[in-house]
């Protein structure tokens, strides 16, 4: 079934430009997010890089050897998801880079120097999701990299709707925690496997009061995009954390990070002032596309986290937000966790871990159960 969406106005626009351009500049401040919140920890247990803001997704992966690895990224035709792709395929991956637009999917792979595939992906539709998801596993090669990079941000006063779900909640979080579920068996044959969840700051500084408002998912109410995009991007922190959790005892690891606050298309719903002025703030305050994908790039291949599961990063580091009760919430977490799979129950894959016996050098061997692997 194709996605639905649905439109809904919460309450009328502002009439006049002069009323736009005031709150514009006003509001932009928010997003940019630079000032005051709560105090970020270091996180005990996990090595401390020597890397900083500063970093570009170059220095954090020199003398990095990813030949043989495949790595999927979501999101690859712009901004840090591109850059991302551009850096792993320098240092030897084959990447799976994927669009909503197959088209400029594959023109971003043709910019690439490297082997990228390019792969379409809808992550409001849940058919697109599971499509993408068999093209990666007809590859029939283990998933070394996954960085759920994709997302949206922005659309004013209106909820959109994706299949009865705001479609923040649907796209950053349910889209790629499908997929995740989709893919997970490849990274099992993975010699170590790494999920890589791109979330935001706002995860803590503008996610309701609550955490996840599980009764109104549906952008019922009071809505603001701003508020609704801090709740997807605490999911998928949350999502992250409780995989990791999953996981333990596995060679897959699971984690979130913030890139910075970079000018990227993810704006592109913003209206179209504040859009100007988050431009602005950035190239003053912010971080370049090269830095923005460096904490990715380091998560992804840093040999130091090998053992490193479910902790949120911020410039190369993993830090513990303190005095902030959603980030590392147990129960929120499995709540969520439970919830989503309630919502997504109709395209889930039962997992099992691998029975090593029936595989050589991580693929199914010929004849191994190949009834069970066609039915995927």
């Amino acid at each position: 079934m194709r996605a639905k969406l649905k439109t809904v106005r919460t309450f009328p626009r502002p009439a006049r430009r002069q009323f736009l351009l005031a709150a514009g500049g006003a509001a932009t401040l928010p997003l940019l997010g630079g000032c005051g919140g709560p105090e970020l920890l270091p996180e005990a247990g996990v090595p401390e890089s020597p890397f900083d803001k500063n970093s570009t997704a170059e220095e954090v992966t020199a003398d990095i050897d990813l030949s043989g690895k495949l790595a999927v990224i979501t999101g690859c035709t712009s901004g840090i998801g591109f850059e991302t792709m551009r850096v792993l395929a320098a240092r030897g991956a084959y990447v799976v880079g994927t669009s909503r637009s197959l088209t400029r999917a594959e023109s971003a792979c043709h910019r690439v120097r490297g082997i990228c595939t390019p792969v379409a992906l809808e992550l409001s539709d849940p058919e697109s999701i599971i499509q993408c998801a068999e093209h990666i596993r007809s590859l029939n090669t283990p998933i070394d990299i996954l960085v759920c990079n994709a997302g949206v941000r922005g659309g004013g006063n209106e909820v959109v709707l994706v299949n009865g779900v705001e479609r923040h909640f649907a796209v950053n979080h349910l889209g790629h925690f499908l997929l995740v579920n989709r893919l997970l068996e490849r990274l099992y044959l993975a010699w170590q496997g790494r999920i890589v969840v791109v979330a935001s700051r706002t995860a803590y500084r503008d996610a309701p009061e609550g955490g996840i408002d599980f009764d109104r998912l549906d952008g019922s109410g009071l809505y603001r995009d701003r508020e609704a995009y801090g709740q997807s991007k605490l999911a998928n922190v949350l999502f992250a954390y409780e995989l990791g959790k999953q996981l333990r005892g596995t060679r897959i690891t699971a984690n979130s990070l913030h890139p910075g606050v970079i000018d990227t298309e993810i704006d592109r719903n913003l209206n179209p002032v504040l859009q100007v002025g988050f431009r602005v703030l950035t190239s003053v305050s912010g971080k370049t596309v090269e830095q923005g994908a460096a904490t990715s790039c380091f998560v992804a291949t840093s040999p130091s986290l090998g053992a490193v599961s479910g902790k949120y990063f911020e410039d190369c580091n993993a830090v513990r937000v303190e005095d902030n009760p959603h980030m590392q919430n147990d129960a929120l977490a499995e709540r969520l966790w439970d919830v989503s799979a309630e919502m997504m129950a109709p395209h889930m894959v039962e997992l099992r871990r691998p029975d090593w016996s029936e595989f050589e050098n991580g693929l199914r061997r010929r004849g191994a159960n190949d009834e069970k692997e066609d039915s995927g």
